[in-house]
């Protein structure tokens, strides 16, 4: 079966536990106005390469040296769930070769893919963009209902759980919203961590590669001390 990617990091230390290899999938249903990503949206086209599930896990199995004890390899994007049959097959083959897998997603997909792709996933990552739907669609272009139900399911499975939130100057950084996050998501899982993540502007450059309006222009990188204040809420909150 083959698919499109974008691009494989060998050493990833930030997503998932341990060392891991990341495979950027091409392709992305959300528009989310702060996108660092913004090259892995389309899926049709010249975009990303092509490749078949066999060759990208002989490609993730030459760097198991270094995965140790913790590390394995994370499927993230763009939206790997974009390509469902595709990560199926090949969450199935890591599995067979006792690769730990884990799976960094917005959770937008059908309930049907979830279903099967959870079976064969040990971790997942969760990027929760909002708890609200109408501030779901402004930051991201679509509903939150699919990404919930996969929230829901996530937690029915008892699939290993992070989740992660972007924190936006004068959009979410408020002691009020972060609260009101971490009650919402307690409200449908148990999650291992919770952790928030800044807001930066590298993305910018990309967008005007591809012609288009950056819709966050005049955002500065959010200051660190902020997300590490809120950051202390959360683990507050999370006791």
């Amino acid at each position: 079966m083959l698919c499109k990617i974008h691009s494989i990091e060998t050493l990833g230390a930030l997503d998932g536990p341990g060392m891991r290899c990341v495979v950027f999938f091409q392709g992305c249903p959300l528009r989310c106005i702060y996108c660092h990503n913004a090259d892995t949206w389309a899926l049709s086209g010249s975009a990303g390469t092509q490749i078949s599930s066999d060759e990208l896990v002989k490609r993730i199995k030459k760097n198991r040296s270094y995965f140790g004890e913790r590390g394995g390899v994370t499927f993230s994007g763009g939206e790997p769930l974009f390509q469902p049959d595709f990560l199926l097959e090949t969450l199935k083959l890591c599995k067979a070769e006792k690769i730990h897998t884990a799976l960094d997603t917005s959770g937008y997909c059908e309930t049907c893919d979830a279903e099967r792709i959870l079976d064969f996933t040990g971790l997942v990552i969760l990027d929760i963009k909002h708890y609200e739907d109408s501030q779901h669609k402004k930051l991201t272009g679509k509903p939150l209902a699919k990404t919930l139900g996969f929230l829901k399911l996530v937690a029915a499975k008892k699939t290993p759980l992070w989740i992660r939130h972007v924190v936006i100057p004068g959009i979410n950084d408020s002691e009020e919203h972060i609260k009101r996050l971490v009650s919402f998501i307690h409200e449908h899982s148990k999650p291992e961590k919770i952790e928030l993540i800044g807001y930066h502007t590298m993305g910018i450059e990309k967008w005007k590669k591809l012609g288009l309006v950056y819709p966050l222009a005049g955002v500065k990188d959010v200051n660190s001390a902020v997300i590490t204040s809120l950051q202390k809420i959360v683990d507050s909150e999370m006791n």
